[in-house]
């Protein structure tokens, strides 16, 4: 019977179980709780303990002087804390690392030069211990946002799925901007002469929604949000013509205002009906 072989893992996926990460502390809240322990215990040298803010130094403090508290229960709360705060460096470092790998690269060093600063011996081995780094800085919004996988390879597949979103992003912002330059004058003539338009409940609403959105209208979903509801009053004014049968704009500005605003949203594809 042929033996069955396990196909290697693919470099870029994640891992199937996310790493824990320590994430967020107030790390000087839990160095004042450690140094509160060393007072309760009489630590004669307390006074000597650096600031809580100081976190590398108060920690190489309270690791000197670890036996000066008193009680299992309490040195092992006392550890267990400081194995926390340690593991929280940790990841900060990486962060911070990868930060200034960034910096240097980004002033022209090779990779040849970042090599003995990050502890390897060739330039290949500092790109790949660099592109790990990274990975802390990364999450894979596919996955639930999960920490990307430790590899080069999923760093990279990670940071052209990020450049792709950022495209996406930027193309949706021009578009809105488009749409708002082409939008927001009539909505504010729909504004200026509302006094001139039906008053008709649904109207009134429509009318509301555009005044409560249109002065802060910038990003894409509050661009949208004006023109649905520049559709929907477009649309319930010409309800309201249908089911009187007289127009529903009663001054010359206001029926201006109102056929300017049903241009725009045909040009625009808009979906009021007629």
């Amino acid at each position: 019977m042929a033996r069955l072989t396990k196909k290697p893992a693919a470099p870029t996926r994640p891992l199937l179980k996310p790493p824990v990460r320590i994430g967020a502390l107030d790390t000087a809240a839990l160095i004042g709780e450690l140094r509160q322990l060393h007072e309760d215990a009489e630590d004669e040298d307390v006074c000597r303990m650096p600031a809580d803010e100081e976190l590398f130094q108060a920690l190489l403090y309270l690791e000197a002087r670890a036996g000066a508290l008193k009680g299992e229960k309490v040195r092992r709360q006392a550890a267990l804390t400081r194995v926390t705060l340690w593991e929280y460096l940790r990841e900060r470092a990486d962060v911070h690392q990868t930060k200034a790998v960034e910096d240097a690269r980004a002033a022209n060093a090779e990779w040849a030069a970042l090599a003995g600063p990050l502890a390897v011996n060739t330039p290949s081995a500092a790109y790949n211990k660099a592109k790990r780094l990274r990975a802390t800085t990364l999450t894979d919004p596919q996955r639930g946002d999960r920490p990307v996988r430790r590899t080069p390879e999923a760093v990279l597949e990670a940071e052209r799925q990020a450049a792709v979103r950022a495209a996406a992003d930027r193309r949706a912002q021009q578009e809105a901007s488009r749409r708002h330059t082409l939008l927001a004058p009539v909505a504010w003539r729909l504004l200026e002469h509302r006094a001139g338009l039906d008053d008709d409940d649904e109207v009134t609403f429509w009318l509301d929604q555009i005044d409560a959105v249109l002065p802060s209208c910038e990003t894409p979903t509050q661009v949208v949000s004006l023109e649905r509801y520049v559709e929907a009053l477009v649309r319930e004014l010409r309800r309201s013509e249908r089911e009187r049968a007289q127009p529903a704009a009663r001054t010359v500005e206001a029926r201006l205002a109102y056929a300017a605003a049903s241009a725009v949203l045909d040009h625009a594809g808009g979906q009021a009906s007629p």
